[in-house]
């Protein structure tokens, strides 16, 4: 019997089923505004029949933005235009939808990744000054980071918090804070990336200290009643570099500070990385966290087939699945999930004569009259 339509509490937010859709960089805004592009896909995502929707990274500063084309929320402007993409997806869909919040710190200034993905260095059209837990630039070549001072990391806990005030008025269900793939938060985990010789740096705690003050800051400008949770490299695939002992340890401490889940993915940190890839490689990850620290924990990785999702979540290795580029290629997938497992999936009604006659009964309540 499936499982992975069951429901899921993540805190107060009560999920439909165990699928989400993953935050996908789109690499499309104006000035980290929101476009007619992010209506289009989110729009289009929300109608999936998933569980949970997640707006992709989203920067909490123009500094902190991967690329010039970054989504942001740290202006009036991203404000509004992040707003009126909603409130189109809210006149057509009840998925909870959630943010990402992120700085992308030394990893930022880049060219998209369809232009190639190189640092955009600070002298050149677009670019700017990167900043990091260290002057450590990310790749051989790079320009480096400048290290942030005191004043700099109160800057930019007060821009996580800003952006998490933003989010609470936007009305959206839940926040993630993003301290994987190499990004700011990640950076201080890191001994990679991280050499402070302050409290900010050395031992796994001190290391740990600034992405929980970031977390503590986000989760006291939103709602109670709403969800913060994080997004987590669980290893950095490099020898010496932050491992999945490490993320037990940063999960204890972030169920301590009411965090109501964890999204454990893996890498980005280094281009030294060596990742084992094949389906599902990062699931033992999520299932160590789950059993060690228990949270409720989303896994995520080449997670493709509707039977092997189920397999997770009935097997108990994670609590629910969350789906990238498996997603976009197929924005029905949880429909065809459904049909495969014999289960139930919500649909908007304008698209319930589409169900297939072998499987009349796979949009929960629907009844379509035919004249």
């Amino acid at each position: 019997m499936t499982h992975l339509f069951d429901p899921l509490q993540l805190g107060p937010l009560r999920l439909a089923n165990r699928i989400v859709v993953a935050p996908m960089c789109q690499y499309s805004a104006d000035e980290g505004s929101a476009t007619d592009w992010h209506l289009v896909h989110l729009g289009h995502l929300a109608l999936s029949g998933a569980g949970l929707l997640i707006i992709e990274a989203t920067a909490v500063s123009a500094v902190g933005r991967i690329s010039p084309d970054d989504l942001g929320l740290y202006s009036d402007a991203n404000e509004a235009a992040l707003a009126r993409v909603l409130a189109a997806v809210r006149r057509h869909s009840a998925i909870p939808v959630a943010i990402q919040l992120s700085h992308a710190g030394r990893k930022g200034s880049s060219h998209a990744p369809w232009d190639g993905g190189a640092q955009i260095r600070s002298d050149e059209p677009r670019g700017w000054v990167t900043e990091a837990p260290s002057a450590v630039a990310h790749s051989p070549g790079e320009l480096p980071p400048v290290a942030l001072d005191r004043a700099g990391l109160a800057r930019i806990r007060d821009d996580f918090a800003r952006t998490a005030a933003r989010a609470a008025r936007l009305g959206l269900d839940g926040i993630e804070l993003h301290a994987a793939h190499g990004y700011l938060l990640h950076q201080f985990l890191s001994p990679l990336a991280n050499r402070r010789e302050d409290e900010y740096g050395g031992s796994r705690e001190n290391r740990m200290r600034f992405p929980l003050e970031v977390f503590d800051a986000v989760r006291s400008a939103f709602p109670a009643g709403k969800p913060v949770w994080a997004r987590v490299s669980a290893t950095d695939w490099v020898p010496g570099g932050w491992d999945v002992e490490d993320t037990i340890a940063f999960s204890h401490a972030l169920a301590a500070r009411g965090s109501a889940a964890v999204h454990v993915s893996s890498g980005g940190v280094s281009p030294a990385q060596k990742i084992a890839l094949g389906p599902g490689y990062q699931v033992p990850f999520a299932q160590r966290v789950k059993e060690a620290v228990g949270l409720p924990t989303i896994a995520v990785g080449l997670i493709t087939e509707a039977e092997q999702a189920d397999a997770i979540v009935r097997g108990g290795r994670s609590d629910a699945v969350a789906l990238a580029r498996a997603m976009l290629y197929d924005p029905r997938w949880p429909w065809h999930a459904a049909a495969k497992l014999g289960a139930h999936v919500v649909a908007p009604k304008q698209y319930w004569r589409s169900q297939p006659r072998e499987h009349k009964d796979l949009f929960a309540g629907a009844h379509y009259g035919q004249r």
